[in-house]
């Protein structure tokens, strides 16, 4: 079988950076897209990248005049994607050159956040909805056998929202009992960077073998969460509960954009109410969620292990 050649769009991110190296290790030649391409790559230093024989290419995905350029030099047939913010036409420019530059996979880092018939989500859903509308170009441009879409929960890594409150020794937050499966971004990274090996055939033992949901190992309360965090890092760290609009307000505070604090709040409380439609962290659903990760990645990360490999991001 001919080498795989593979192009990575944000390689910098935890899950593009892991992306890569998995992709690399299953014997891929892999080109790294960046806005910047002086910029560091997580988990690879310089002297790696080159042993790897990685190529750094220029690429916006919000620029499909560069997105072509970045195609053709590397001579990628399969691509790594995200969501790019500031998209006027949810990436259809985009996906469409990704397609006449010579991509034949696409793998899309999507949302568990999508559910049902993505073509039924409304606009005022824009997270589900926003994912969405990219699968629905992808679909379009690339049909069935073209791409494949991963649906990850609750990245770990939203623990940088805690960052400053974790260093002051309190965590203030609304719904402090609510679970979250905590999955790591690198597993995510390591499920897309052996889809892009293994092609669309490897996914086909999936409910749906175009849209893969993905869930981390355990579900873990924001509170007990809190106390992993303050284990690892050997330090004791108070909880305190906040109402709705409070919790909110601190969110935005330690520097979460408004419209998701707001979304995550309103979601949270509206599970504890049971006013919210099917939870993807209940029952089949998760289950299934979480049985791909560990059929997909090889492995999955417990948040314990995330904590201790990834101390840096609470300044340790």
């Amino acid at each position: 079988m001919a080498s795989i050649n593979a192009i990575i769009f944000g390689p910098t991110g935890h899950v593009g950076s892991a992306a890569a190296r998995t992709a690399q290790q299953l014997g891929a030649k892999v080109a790294l897209a960046l806005r910047d391409p002086q910029k560091p790559i997580p988990g690879l230093t310089l002297e790696q990248e080159k042993a790897g024989g990685f190529e750094r290419v220029q690429a916006d995905l919000t620029k499909p005049e560069t997105i072509e350029a970045a195609v053709r030099t590397s001579g990628a047939k399969r691509a790594f994607i995200y969501l790019a913010q500031g998209s006027a036409d949810h990436m259809k420019q985009t996906i469409e050159t990704l397609k006449a530059s010579g991509i034949e996979l696409v793998i899309f880092l999507s949302s568990m956040a999508v559910q049902g018939d993505i073509r039924k989500i409304q606009p005022k859903d824009f997270i589900p909805y926003a994912h969405a509308q990219v699968e629905i170009s992808l679909d379009e441009v690339f049909g069935s056998d073209g791409y494949i879409a991963l649906r990850p929960a609750y990245f770990a890594t939203n623990v940088q929202w805690w960052t400053g409150m974790v260093r002051d020794g309190e965590v203030k937050i609304a719904y402090p009992d609510t679970q979250f499966d905590w999955i790591s971004p690198e597993d995510i990274g390591k499920v897309a960077g052996m889809l892009l090996v293994k092609g669309i055939q490897a996914s086909e033992g999936a409910e749906e073998r175009n849209a893969i949901p993905l869930c981390g190992p355990k579900l873990v309360s924001q509170r007990d969460a809190v106390g992993i965090f303050g284990k690892v890092l050997g330090k004791d760290i108070k909880v305190t509960e906040l109402d709705e609009k409070e919790g909110v307000k601190n969110m935005v505070n330690n520097g979460v954009p408004e419209f998701v604090a707001q979304t995550l709040v309103k979601n949270m409380g509206a599970k504890v109410r049971g006013e919210d439609g099917p939870d993807p962290f209940q029952g089949e659903t998760y289950k299934k969620a979480a049985a791909n990760l560990q059929k997909y990645a090889g492995r999955a990360s417990s948040l314990e292990e995330w904590t201790e490999a990834n101390k840096d991001i609470f300044g340790s």
